[in-house]
């Protein structure tokens, strides 16, 4: 089983086909065929290092759990309270 290492949105995902997986936000439509770099592509010793392309099919959009970010300072009646959700696509890898 072939696999590879791809970089997408600034961070490296190991990946086989048939994987499905979520990576940050790939402005695409669902449904819609994208290409992305590999960074390492093969099996075991054969594996080789740049110059592939993965294919992906784009699987659908959505929004992670909400984190919240709290800042205070002691004593000083200082409350920071803010909520942030990272946007994500979820991908289905269909050839290496």
């Amino acid at each position: 089983m072939s696999y590879a290492i791809i970089r997408t949105g600034g961070k490296q995902f190991p990946v086989s086909e048939g994987e499905v997986l979520r990576v940050p936000t790939i402005n695409a439509e669902a449904g819609k065929t994208v290409d992305l770099e590999a960074l390492v592509s093969g099996e075991g010793a054969d594996a080789t290092f740049g110059g592939a392309t993965i294919s992906a099919t784009v699987v659908g959009h959505g929004r992670g759990e909400k984190i919240i970010v709290f800042k205070k300072k002691r004593r000083k009646q200082y409350k920071r309270k803010q909520g942030h959700r990272q946007g994500y696509t979820e991908i289905k890898i269909e050839k290496i």
